[in-house]
């Protein structure tokens, strides 16, 4: 039996080395196309072609490992390589280790440079100054549903969506202290709260609730409290990693399928994938049947219409914009016959963004 292991082990020894001569033959392709890019001055990031890499090896993955451990592992190869080629700028809406944040490292690695701002406003000021390449924003959660202040930045600012991420949320019980019933306060944003409410009902019903500006900030909040064995925060796990505190209790929201969709915004629009989506926003004259005939160009094209959401447009009362994500790109021919019959139809057209859908 340890012959048969020795044996095997070393059969894995050989396979690691070739992987590895293998990955460095990789990053020096890599250097050589960031500096083939920078000459022409193009973008680092290539969501398309990032998209398109891992959904080819998905489709020719043989197993036995999943696709998941495929597009885990590759992902993480794509981000050193591009750490190579240049650190990426990329703001979030911060602290450190809020849910924002782990979903841009979910994106753009370790390799990124990450500035944190106070608001989803700031985000989009940071790159519309060109202090960051790119921002991530929350634009709408599973539970909670769509984050209005996100689609109002997008009437004013011209930046444009170039890829989304979907995270699932997951919230721990972490503080300074062992005991869970010593606590007597519990810290946290307004949503986990929410998203957290029957378990703290059973476990924590005398605890009083605080509402922070994001649940990173909650764990913050506990280091900098004298009787901080009595505080709790709800935040992610990885809050309690970073801040050395103890994790009292894990999945402690009360639907598993607790999702948050994650944009990405920059300048420019990626290429096609093969694979993408698309989001408009527009307005409509008041008019019986306006927004049915706005929708029409879509079904006539074969355009499959994912979401639609409304928001006032604090012109003039009861005065609408309309937001709408669909399937394909806008330099597809039936996208662009369909928006095109929309825009005759509507007072303003905007097309925030053409990029690949989330694998």
């Amino acid at each position: 039996m340890e012959e048969k292991l020795k044996e095997l082990r070393k059969k894995i020894d050989n396979i690691d080395n070739k992987i590895l001569k293998y990955l460095n033959k990789r990053a020096l392709i890599a250097k050589q196309i960031a500096k083939i890019k920078l000459q022409g001055k193009k973008n680092i990031f290539s969501p398309e072609r990032e998209h398109i890499i891992i959904s080819n090896l998905i489709k020719n993955n043989k197993g036995p490992l999943t696709n998941k451990d495929i597009k885990n592992i590759f992902t993480e190869i794509l981000h050193s390589c591009r750490g190579l080629q240049r650190k990426i700028k990329v703001a979030y809406l911060g602290p450190e280790i809020t849910f924002t944040h782990l979903a841009a490292m979910k994106l753009f690695g370790s390799s990124a440079e990450y500035i944190p701002a106070k608001s989803i406003a700031d985000v989009f000021e940071e790159v519309e100054k060109g202090y960051a390449e790119y921002g991530v924003v929350p634009i709408e959660n599973s539970q909670e549903g769509v984050i209005t202040y996100t689609l109002d930045m997008f009437v004013e600012s011209n930046l444009k969506i170039c890829a989304e991420i979907y995270t699932t949320v997951t919230h721990a019980l972490i503080s300074k202290g062992n005991d869970i019933s010593k606590i007597k306060y519990v810290y946290s944003h307004p949503q986990a709260l929410a998203q957290c409410r029957n378990w703290l009902e059973k476990h924590l019903p005398h605890a009083k609730k605080i509402e922070t500006s994001s649940t990173a900030e909650a764990a913050m909040r506990i280091l900098h409290q004298k009787h901080n064995k009595s505080i709790a925060a709800i935040a992610a796990v990885e809050a309690a990693k970073y801040y050395n505190l103890n994790i009292l209790a894990e999945k402690i929201e009360d639907t598993r399928d607790n999702i948050t969709r994650f944009l990405v915004i920059g300048h420019d629009f990626p290429q096609p994938s093969g694979n993408d989506k698309t989001s408009i926003m527009f307005s409509v004259r008041d008019r019986v049947g306006a927004l049915h005939d706005s929708l029409v160009p879509f079904k006539k094209h074969h355009i499959n219409l994912t979401k639609i959401e409304s928001r006032p447009s604090k012109r003039k009362p009861w005065e609408y914009i309309f937001f709408a994500d669909f399937t394909g790109h806008v330099s597809k021919q039936n996208v662009k016959r369909a928006l095109a019959e929309l825009k005759e139809q509507c007072l303003t057209l905007k097309i925030l963004g053409s990029y690949p859908k989330a694998l």
